[in-house]
């Protein structure tokens, strides 16, 4: 069963934020994820939501994204992202 990572990203440095997103896109192609939204600008259509960048990755299972997020391929991305984001990531099993 599918399975999804959602990011909500708070780029603070976007020079350095893409290097980051260059070494998480070959981490998350290695794990059999890909990239649904990558999006800049989400537009909020009910509520108070004060996000700044949202991402969706799908992969093939929960199993496959967990270790895509303790790979060390991730922890050399997630390095790189340090000091250029914050954010809150949750994964979510697919129905």
């Amino acid at each position: 069963m599918a399975a999804y990572v959602i990011a909500h990203v708070d780029v603070t440095d976007p020079g350095k934020y893409d290097e980051y997103k260059r070494a998480a896109f070959d981490s998350v192609a290695k794990y059999g994820g890909k990239y649904l939204v990558r999006g800049p600008k989400p537009e909020i259509l009910e509520g108070n939501w004060d996000v700044k960048r949202l991402v969706l990755l799908e992969f093939p299972s929960v199993e496959r994204a967990r270790e895509w997020w303790r790979s060390p391929e991730y922890a050399a991305a997630k390095a790189k992202r340090k000091g250029a984001a914050s954010g809150q990531f949750i994964l979510l099993e697919g129905i």
